[in-house]
C-alpha cells in the first residue's frame, strides 16, 4: 500500500475523519480530521500499529468490529463511546484485500441530544403517577413502570413474566380484549374495565391503549391506566346524596300539604266541641289526639328532610320515648304488636340533640318490629344503674339471630 498515502491525499479536504490500516494493523494514512480529532501528528502515527497506539480500543467495540470487516470481508458500521477521548463516534469501516479503509466522525453533540430526549422520555415513563406499560401483540408485558406495580401489586419480573389475561376478571374480558386488539390494529382506545390486585382486590381502571408502530407497521400496544375505584364510590355516593335530598324535598312538600289542611280541621274540631258542650266529648277527645298524631308525624317529615343545626340542650328522656311509641303506634298495631313501657319516669332529664336521639329510638323500635313478623310485645324497660348510667332495654319476641 505504498502508493495509498499519496492518492488519499485528497481526504485531508472531506469533513469526515479518515484513516487505513494494512493487514498488518499498521497505520498507512490519516487525514487531517482524524489527527485532530485523536490528537495525533500525522508524521508521528504513519507506519505505527493501531493496537499499539490506540490500547484502549481492546476493550471498546472498535477492535471487535473492525476484525469481522477484516476477517469476513464484510462493510460494518456502528456508534460507539471512548471514555479517555468522552466522544461518541459514528464508525464505517471498508474492508479491501490490503487492509482496512475507516471513516469515522464526532457525533456527541447529536447523541447527547438523543440521551437527553431519551432520558426525558425515561422520566416520563419512570416517574408517571398513572400506571404506564407495554405489551406485545399477544398481550405479554414488554415494560411496566413503578406506578404498574403500585396499582396491580405485582413486581415488575412477574409482570414481565404474564400477560394482562388473568389479571382481568371473566365478565370484562371480552370487552377489554376487543379493545385491545383495537389498539394492536392502529387505533387508539380509551375505555373503562377492572382489574385484580394480587390481593384479590377489584379495582376500577380508566385505561387508555395506543399502539407501537415501527415502520409503519403495529408491534405493540402501550397502554396507560389509572384507579378509578374511590371516584366511582364517589359517583354512586353522590347520586345517592342527591336521590335522598329528593325525598328529602318531597317529604317537607307533603308535610307542608297535610299540615295546612290540618290545622284548619283542629280548628273546626275545636269549634264544634266549643258549639255542643258536653255531647259526646270522648269522640272529641279521640280526634284531637289522632290530629296531635299526624301533626307529630309531619313534624318528624319536616325534621327529617330538613335536619337543623345540632345543638344540645337538656331534655327528658321519658318524653323522647313517650312520642317514638305514639309516632309508632299506629304501625304497631296494623303488624299486631303491642308496645309496653316500663318504668321510664325514673329517667332524669339530659344533655342531648332531642331530636337525634328520637331518631335513634325509632330505629330500634322499627328494628324489633321487622323481627316479629307475626306480632307480639316490645318492652321498653328503664332503669338506672349508677347515678351516672341510664339504662334502656328494648326487648322483643322475634326469632334473633341465628348462630351461623
Amino acid at each position: 500500500m505504498g502508493d495509498i498515502p499519496e492518492q488519499l491525499k485528497v481526504l485531508d479536504r472531506v469533513t469526515d475523519a479518515f484513516f487505513a490500516v494494512n493487514n498488518d494493523w499498521l497505520l498507512t494514512y490519516m487525514n487531517n480530521e482524524a489527527s485532530r480529532l485523536l490528537f495525533r501528528a500525522q508524521t508521528d502515527i504513519i507506519g505505527k500499529s493501531l493496537l499499539n497506539e490506540f490500547p484502549e480500543g481492546v476493550n471498546l467495540s472498535f477492535y471487535a468490529h473492525f476484525h469481522k470487516a477484516f476477517n469476513e470481508q464484510v462493510t460494518v458500521e456502528f456508534e460507539s463511546y471512548v471514555p479517555p477521548l468522552e466522544k461518541w463516534f459514528d464508525v464505517r469501516a471498508y474492508p479491501s484485500s490490503n487492509g482496512l479503509s475507516i471513516y469515522f466522525k464526532d457525533i456527541t453533540c447529536k447523541k447527547s441530544v438523543l440521551l437527553r430526549k431519551e432520558q426525558h422520555y425515561e422520566s416520563l415513563f419512570k416517574y408517571n403517577p398513572d400506571a404506564v406499560f407495554s405489551l406485545d401483540l399477544n398481550g405479554n408485558y414488554l415494560s411496566v413502570n413503578p406506578a404498574t406495580e403500585r396499582l396491580l401489586g405485582y413486581r415488575e419480573d412477574e409482570l414481565l413474566n404474564m400477560t394482562f389475561v388473568p389479571l382481568i376478571p371473566s365478565e370484562e374480558l371480552d370487552k377489554t380484549m376487543k379493545f385491545f386488539e383495537e389498539a394492536a390494529k392502529g387505533i387508539t382506545q380509551h375505555y373503562e374495565t377492572r382489574a385484580y390486585h394480587k390481593n384479590g382486590k377489584i379495582l376500577d381502571l380508566k385505561v387508555t391503549n395506543m399502539p407501537i408502530i415501527v415502520n409503519n407497521e403495529p408491534v405493540g400496544v402501550y397502554g396507560v391506566a389509572r384507579d378509578i375505584t374511590q371516584e366511582n364510590k364517589n359517583e354512586v355516593l353522590l347520586l345517592e346524596s342527591e336521590k335522598l335530598r329528593a325525598v328529602g324535598q318531597l317529604a317537607a312538600s307533603i308535610a307542608h300539604e297535610i299540615r295546612n289542611p290540618l290545622t284548619s280541621l283542629k280548628g273546626f274540631v275545636q269549634l264544634i266541641e266549643n258549639k255542643v258542650p258536653g255531647v259526646h266529648t270522648e269522640y272529641f277527645k279521640i280526634m284531637m289526639e289522632e290530629l296531635g298524631r299526624i301533626e307529630l308525624i309531619t313534624s318528624e317529615l319536616l325534621f327529617l328532610a330538613k335536619p337543623q343545626a345540632q345543638e344540645f340542650k337538656s331534655e327528658q328522656v321519658n318524653k323522647i320515648i313517650q312520642d317514638v311509641v305514639l309516632l309508632l303506634g299506629s304501625q304497631a298495631l296494623i303488624h299486631r304488636i303491642e308496645i309496653k313501657t316500663e318504668n321510664l319516669a325514673c329517667l332524669p332529664a339530659m344533655l342531648c340533640i332531642g331530636q337525634q336521639l328520637k331518631q335513634v329510638f325509632i330505629n330500634i323500635i322499627k328494628n324489633a318490629m321487622e323481627a316479629m313478623p307475626g306480632g307480639g310485645v316490645i318492652q321498653i324497660i328503664a332503669s338506672m344503674p349508677s347515678a351516672s348510667l341510664m339504662l334502656i332495654q328494648v326487648i322483643d319476641q322475634g326469632i334473633g339471630i341465628p348462630r351461623s
